[in-house]
């Protein structure tokens, strides 16, 4: 695996959304080639005292030059990082989809697995075993259901992949999108049962149309359609070819193309066609497909941003009282650490330094743009560190904003988004409530144009221009600069009623 003179993995680069999403990213047409370099940045020259440090232009500017450690070689490691999303609706079968595959890689013991067994018997859910090699809370193994994203880690002939495990049911949402936002590629587990696959698909109830419109607009653009529980429906061809076709005219006018998007029927539950070939008869006489293992193999590897300044969203905390410690936990989305490197903590504006790195719950020297990592702190406060904050470079420091501009589509069944409209705001893992400000503009679906101005409200499937005021200020990167940390949604009512990307954050005024 070379890196690129700019710091990049060369590999085919990924259109963005397309479709009925077209408008929605087309925000400057030079936004992908303006990625792949490293522009100016404003560096602050006394960050640790600066009142702001996330002001625009308070410094010089100087050009961002990554060093030599930060840039991967090609002997050090054999296989690429994939994080992957595994989503869909309530019941699907997506913790056990993934208990399986670990156990069947080698990840859980067979020690291990008899004791799932027991315990998920002893509770009258035997069927749930290996979904308890994720779902580790009592309460998440008496309801039955996964509330938090659960990560797991697996290898491939080609990737080191880390399982981000998403809540399917409706009320854990937010947790989902928490996890999703790290993705590179996902799985979208389908029940194949007659009825589950339309309860899934239920536009007011279901959350498959939901989770596909989400991972979409994170930025992932490669699927698995994993359509579990084929064995409830005897491994019909009739059926998977029905769901196929259903579920793929959705999936084109959330800006999937159909050559990214890989359909694998399998029954978790009978290991049917996870890690090989498909057994039974009645399914092997008409699939001959790829399993769901070689499936993932066949992914194209993500694009990483190694030679950019440090950005790190936080996912989650974990402080030890007793050590004196916090670590901040989360996915580099740009830049590299090591031990002994200075890192801003935003929006606390505080300076640390990293004392320790642990990546799959062991230490490692380095952690690169693309590696899930808990990131040990020193000379930091407990309180200074959150979920939703950000590390980032002291000499890069992020911006913290509370008034956006927002390009936006609204999603399909939604209700009329009107100025003074109250929402959740969504934007990497920080959640904030906000208020619709101003309605820009209406655009085009198709050029992105604007089609009218100020409008009175926006209704399902518009794509347009926003501004909102949030309760707090957030961590937030305009999209020409940082795709990850500008992609939004936005909920009311338990629903995400629209998705969509920060073009411009808007000054405060004195």
């Amino acid at each position: 695996m070379k890196s690129s003179k700019e710091g990049k993995i060369n590999i085919q680069s990924s259109e963005e959304i397309s479709g009925s999403l077209t408008a929605l990213l087309k925000v400057r047409d030079s936004d992908d080639e303006s990625s792949k370099d490293v522009k100016p940045q404003s560096s602050s020259n006394n960050t640790e005292k600066s009142d702001n440090p996330s002001a625009k232009g308070s410094g010089s500017h100087v050009c961002y030059r990554p060093e030599k450690w930060m840039l991967p070689q090609q002997a050090e490691d054999s296989l690429t990082q994939l994080n992957l999303a595994v989503v869909g609706h309530v019941d699907s079968g997506k913790s056990t989809l993934s208990g399986r595959l670990l156990h069947l890689l080698g990840r859980i013991t067979q020690k291990d697995m008899h004791k799932y067994e027991k315990e998920a018997k002893l509770q009258g859910k035997g069927s749930f075993a290996y979904a308890w090699a994720l779902d580790e809370s009592s309460e998440e193994r008496e309801r039955g259901i996964t509330m938090t994203v659960a990560v797991a880690y697996f290898d491939t002939k080609k990737y080191h992949v880390v399982v981000l495990d998403s809540p399917g049911h409706k009320d854990f949402v937010p947790n989902m999108i928490s996890g999703a936002t790290q993705a590179d590629a996902a799985i979208l587990v389908i029940d194949a049962s007659i009825g589950s696959f339309e309860a899934g698909m239920d536009g007011s109830k279901g959350q498959t149309r939901e989770h596909a419109q989400l991972i979409r607009s994170f930025g992932v653009d490669q699927v698995i359609i994993a359509i579990n529980k084929m064995d409830a429906v005897a491994y019909s061809k009739d059926r998977f070819d029905l769901i196929r076709q259903q579920l793929g005219v959705f999936l084109r006018t959330c800006g999937f193309k159909d050559s990214s998007v890989s359909w694998i029927p399998l029954s978790v539950i009978e290991n049917q066609n996870l890690v090989a070939s498909p057994s039974d008869v009645r399914f092997k006489s008409w699939y001959n497909g790829p399993c769901l293992l070689d499936a993932i193999d066949s992914l194209q590897p993500p694009t990483r941003e190694f030679s950019k300044p440090l950005l790190m969203p936080i996912c989650d905390v974990i402080k030890s009282p007793t050590l004196g410690q916090v670590s901040a936990c989360g996915k580099l989305e740009a830049g590299a650490l090591r031990s002994g490197s200075k890192v801003l903590v935003m929006p606390s504006a505080v300076v640390g330094t990293v004392r320790s790195l642990e990546r799959d719950s062991n230490a490692c020297s380095i952690a690169r743009a693309g590696d899930n990592v808990a990131v040990t702190l020193n000379g930091v406060d407990g309180s200074h560190v959150m979920a939703g904050g950000v590390l980032c470079h002291p000499d890069f420091p992020v911006e913290v904003a509370k008034r956006l501009e927002l390009k936006v589509l609204v999603l399909e069944g939604a209700n009329p988004i009107l100025l003074g409209s109250q929402l959740e705001f969504h934007i990497h893992h920080a959640k904030e409530p906000a208020k619709v400000s101003r309605l820009v503009s209406v655009l085009d679906p198709k050029t992105g144009k604007v089609t009218k101005k100020s409008p009175r409200c926006l209704i399902a499937k518009q794509s347009a221009v926003i501004e909102v005021s949030l309760q707090e200020p957030v961590c937030v990167v305009e999209f020409s600069s940082c795709k990850a940390l500008a992609r939004v949604s936005l909920r009311t009512l338990g629903r995400t009623i629209a998705v969509g990307l920060v073009t411009r954050i808007i000054e405060e005024q004195d």
